[in-house]
């Protein structure tokens, strides 16, 4: 099988604009490792690529979802899995770009997920409707330290499947998964990042053209199709934000802050996430030789 090659880092870095690049010089096709871009229609705060933008290479994993469904880990490990192995079977190379820290690994490392139990579970959600997801959050980190940061302390669907994890295992969450070994498929893992104040700006600048770009209408067209009744799409960056402006009675525009420090407080979670992952080769996104430092990585790993 071609080896796949798995662009992966913090948001903001210029993943989906070096997935191009490599696709388009070694034959590859691209699957999406971002969690948020499975929804239709959430495009200008996920920085979607448009049709028009991807030249022409395919992509999976895009648009597979209904803003009122349920992301699950589960679910996109066995869906990608199969695109992977399809675009292998056709030739080409499969190239994986994203940042959704637990839909990756548990891809590349082939993760089994555990039993649940409707009791605990049930359990753990009424904590949480009684104490909310920030506090439940602090619970989390309190036993999980781990866990917490991979987790962001809006997503109360996955703090209770971590709380309940760990409850019937009386381990870690991590814990109940397989160890970092071989990546799947020989995988290369290649990280991308920059200098922290070059990629706060990055990040000032990429929020500022979403809310130019009309990502407040975006919401408010996909509330009428649902949006606040979805579990995992509503809690999404810059879009949770949105909703809570909008209710407040603002039109919207109050968001881009606290959108902004949102992204860069999970940038920080992101980084600790990645960086305990021995097998990435991480390359300065700033470098010019950046296409052909991934190339060689690719070639080279075994």
């Amino acid at each position: 099988m071609t080896r796949p090659i798995a662009i992966i880092g913090p948001t903001g870095t210029g993943k989906s604009d070096l997935g191009l690049e490599l696709a388009e010089r070694v034959g590859g096709e691209i699957v999406n490792a971002d969690a948020m871009q499975l929804y239709r229609g959430m495009d200008i705060g996920t920085a979607k690529l448009r049709p028009e933008q991807r030249r022409g290479i395919p992509h999976h994993q895009l648009d597979v979802l209904d803003v009122r469904e349920t992301a699950s880990v589960a679910r996109y490990q066995q869906a990608a899995a199969a695109d992977i192995e399809a675009i292998a079977d056709r030739g080409a190379v499969p190239i994986l770009v994203g940042g959704s820290m637990m839909y990756i690994q548990a891809l590349l490392d082939n993760w089994r997920f555990p039993a649940t139990d409707p009791a605990v579970r049930a359990k753990w959600e009424e904590r949480l409707a009684d104490i909310g997801t920030h506090r439940l959050h602090d619970e989390l980190a309190r036993v999980d330290p781990d866990a917490a940061a991979a987790i962001r302390p809006t997503d109360g669907r996955r703090i209770v499947r971590a709380l309940e994890v760990i409850e019937l295992t009386g381990q870690p969450y991590a814990a109940s998964f397989p160890p970092i070994g071989a990546p799947r498929w020989d995988t290369v893992i290649i990280g991308l990042d920059w200098d922290t104040t070059v990629l706060d700006q990055r990040l000032a600048r990429r929020t500022d053209r979403m809310f130019a770009a009309g990502l407040v209408d975006e919401v408010r067209g996909l509330l009428r199709h649902g949006l606040r009744e979805g579990v995992t799409a509503s809690r999404a960056l810059g879009y949770a934000q949105v909703i809570a402006d909008l209710d407040a009675g603002g039109d919207g525009s109050g968001a881009r802050e606290p959108t902004f420090i949102g992204t860069r407080r999970y940038v920080r979670r992101q980084r600790s996430w990645f960086r305990r992952d021995h097998r990435i080769i991480w390359l300065d996104g700033s470098a010019d030789d950046l296409v052909e430092q991934a190339l060689r990585a690719w070639r080279h790993v075994s």
